[in-house]
């Protein structure tokens, strides 16, 4: 059951003001080119803005090309069915709309803006949108009521060419379905064998029933339910939308249809089932009670009487909610990039078989961060994937676009789907087109074997794994092998499926051999052997990092335990420097990649220091295929304000120019002159011929606090920091780091060392 700290609570005036402050409403426009000087101007509109007119004017389809149509959704609604609220006015309908325009975006990186269309005639609603429809590449109707949403969407889809999807029937049917596909998966069920009663024979309920028919569940295994009870061949006065769904059956009670059955999905409201009704189902039964707010039947009345169910709802503080934005802004992500002429049940089956097959992968810790820690896991209480899971965005728009190919509505086929996942991954995640290269450069080269020093813990354990799944190397896990395994078990995976090696430094082999050569390094230290012998014993750190002194192993990962400067002194007692220490952070923010040094090693360095950290930094950067220009950050301007700290930046600027370095530098400066061309413009005695890319801080808490800053304040990513300088690659998370951020380093450990290997 579901910890009840996870329940949300406000007040009305605290929704109020969020939808009031500090700009009334949720959504805003911002420009996608610079409009910063005349000619900006001019190419904007006018004369500019006639070129793209003339060439519309030839082909219409050429919109897609020049303007936003093609990220573009619209949100329409008439109002008369607001959430459960019922017909409020379409203008009451406007703060949904807007909700749902901010989901689009943040979810698939859709632009969307809200439409509410003031008539409750269908005919006229159509006329609308059907006259401004062109100007979106998709359109989503919302809280339209029932049975008008059915014709509403069916004349809109004939007039229009482009995708018009009614979410309310649609999103909650492709997540149920979805949820379904896991739950008798769990139940050992077959969809083609369970009975299913739907209680609630609305717009979500009949295109719920029907795209469970479409993924296998049988016709004659349903029973519909509306208001005036079962709806079966024959009776009378039912519409022609429930009669497609009608079934010979001599139940005509929901008590009747209950007996026996396998599923029950309630899209009805609070109190529709009861215990009794649960009791008198099958073994392992399927109950989805998604009324909102309240549900047909809590999970707790289910549990009271049943054991072995599998329970879902709409509500976010009980497992397994049916929330359909895990539906509709992946929809039209895959439709859109396509240039679908429709969303067909053929691309809903889809969305749905995808969900389901994430929901069984194992789940990331940035979900379990949205969930106040709690550790997530398919099963009874996981059947459908968390809103918040990142892989959302690259995992399912390809099944729908393939569906769409394959079924001849996209006018713009994919031709490389590794590719299409790639772009998908950049759309929310700067980091993912440099990690996609780096992960490659891995892949293709001769096997790394990475340790990851720290084997005992979940987040390491499954971090190896994925990592061994990925295909990045081969994993070697330090720890007590029996705790390892344990703790794989628990997480659901089996180590001897993919061979990951693990190796217990008290009991190992190798201990003598390592001693020895430990020994040896800090003898003269102030180290007796017996202290070697311990070290070597006790901490996994020295273990892993004399594997890697002799050769047992290629690279390491550490610090998910102990902060950076402790594992840092550590690896540092084993491993010889090569060239110069140092950290280095990566910052993703607004389409630009800068790399900062040094964030991690040298406190306050001597202009020498400076010069060496400048090297040190450019090459890396040279080793991850970027051309490396480097600017010597300072709170003065080529000597204005003066000071000492201004005066060591112009030491080390001096001291390259007598190395006779290969690559662009120039200092000091603050951040606005190193990353704006006009700003460089009044010195027209700079060395950069571009913006820079490697940025040179005076000081480790200068390095540190900037990068944390850009972090924080949100719409940046920072990768790091990255150890560089070693004999051998280490790379040291962040204590408590995540399965995400310690397969980066790892990934970046392999990399790093495959780099020092050709060297």
């Amino acid at each position: 059951m579901p910890d009840q700290t996870d329940k949300q609570t406000f007040s009305d005036d605290e929704a109020l003001e969020f939808h009031r402050l500090p700009t009334p409403g949720k959504i805003s426009m911002a420009p996608t080119k610079p409009m910063a000087t005349q000619r900006d101007l001019s190419l904007a509109y006018s004369p500019g803005v006639a070129v793209p007119v003339l060439a519309i004017a030839e082909d219409v389809d050429r919109a897609y090309d020049y303007t936003a149509k093609g990220n573009m959704v619209a949100v329409i609604s008439n109002g008369t069915a607001i959430l459960g609220l019922g017909n409020l006015g379409h203008m009451a309908s406007k703060p949904v709309m807007e909700g749902k325009s901010v989901l689009f975006k943040r979810f698939a990186d859709v632009d969307s803006f809200d439409v509410e269309v003031k008539t409750t005639d269908p005919d006229e609603f159509v006329t609308v949108v059907k006259n401004i429809g062109d100007t979106w590449g998709g359109i989503n109707l919302e809280d339209i009521k029932s049975p008008e949403c059915f014709e509403i969407e069916t004349q809109l889809q004939d007039l229009l060419d482009i995708p018009v999807f009614h979410d309310d029937q649609h999103g909650t049917a492709i997540i149920s379905t979805a949820g379904l596909i896991n739950a008798c998966h769990i139940a050992g069920k077959r969809l083609d064998e369970v009975k299913v009663v739907l209680v609630g024979a609305g717009a979500a309920g009949l295109s719920s029933i029907g795209l469970m028919k479409a993924a296998g569940v049988k016709a004659e295994n349903t029973v519909i339910l509306d208001r005036d009870g079962v709806v079966y061949k024959g009776r009378p006065n039912v519409d022609q939308w429930k009669a497609a769904h009608a079934t010979d059956t001599p139940h005509r009670t929901l008590e009747e249809a209950m007996v026996g059955a396998d599923v029950v999905l309630g899209l009805a409201a609070k109190g529709a089932i009861t215990k009794e009704m649960v009791a008198s189902m099958a073994p392992n039964p399927i109950i989805f009670a998604m009324a909102n707010p309240d549900p047909e039947i809590t999970p707790e009345d289910v549990h009271s009487v049943r054991s072995d169910a599998i329970v879902a709802t709409g509500r976010s503080d009980y497992p397994n909610q049916v929330n359909n934005v895990l539906g509709f802004p992946y929809i039209f992500r895959g439709a859109l990039d396509v240039r679908a002429r429709q969303v067909n049940h053929e691309m809903k089956v889809a969305c749905a078989h995808a969900l389901a097959a994430l929901a069984r992968e194992d789940v990331p810790d940035e979900v379990a961060a949205a969930y106040r820690g709690r550790k997530l896991k398919f099963g009874p209480d996981y059947i459908i994937p968390s809103p918040f899971d990142p892989r959302l965005i690259w995992y399912i728009p390809p099944f729908v676009a393939q569906a769409a190919m394959d079924t001849g509505v996209a006018r713009k086929p994919i031709a490389d789907m590794d590719a299409y996942r790639a772009q998908l991954r950049e759309r929310v995640d700067p980091s993912a087109a440099l990690m996609q290269k780096i992960s490659s450069a891995v892949r293709g080269a001769p096997n790394k074997r990475v340790v990851f020093a720290e084997g005992e813990e979940p987040s390491v354990i499954r971090a190896a794994w994925q990592f061994k799944q990925a295909e990045l190397g081969t994993p070697i896990l330090i720890g007590r092998e029996d705790l390892v395994r344990q703790n794989a078990a628990e997480a659901g995976l089996n180590f001897d499926e993919l061979g990951i090696e693990i190796h217990n430094a008290r009991v190992s082999h190798k201990n003598a051999q390592y001693v020895d050569f430990l020994f040896g390094k800090l003898q003269r230290r102030g180290w007796l052997k017996r202290d070697v012998q311990r070290m070597v014993n006790q901490d996994r750190n020295y273990f892993a990092a004399a594997m890697l002194a002799h050769g047992d192993a290629d690279c390491m990962v550490t610090g998910v335990t102990r902060n950076f400067n402790m594992a840092m002194r550590e690896v540092g007692r084993v491993l010889d420097v090569r060239g110069t220490l140092i950290g280095m952070s990566i910052v993703l923010a607004k389409g630009r990649t800068l790399f900062v040094a040094d964030t991690t090693v040298h406190e306050l360095p001597d202009a020498e220091e400076l010069a060496d950290i400048a090297v040190q930094a450019a090459d890396t950067v040279r080793r991850l295929g970027r051309s490396p220009r480097v600017a010597f950050m300072s709170y003065s301007t080529f000597g204005n304000p003066p000071g000492d700290r201004g005066e060591k930046v112009r030491e080390a600027i001096r001291i390259l120019d007598r190395r006779g370095v290969d690559f662009e530098y120039e200092g000091e400066m603050p951040p606005e002159l190193a990353l704006d061309p006009e700003q460089r413009a009044n010195y027209p005695f700079m060395r950069l011929t571009k913006d820079a890319n490697v940025l040179i801080m005076p000081a480790v808490h200068s390095a540190s606090i900037s990068t944390k800053l850009v972090q924080a304040l949100g719409g940046a990513t920072v990768i790091g920091p990255l150890l560089v300088g070693l004999e051998k690659s280490v790379q040291i998370v962040s204590l408590g780091a995540s399965v995400s951020e310690i397969i980066t380093a790892a990934t970046f450990a392999a990399y790093e060392e495959g780099v020092i290997e050709e060297g």
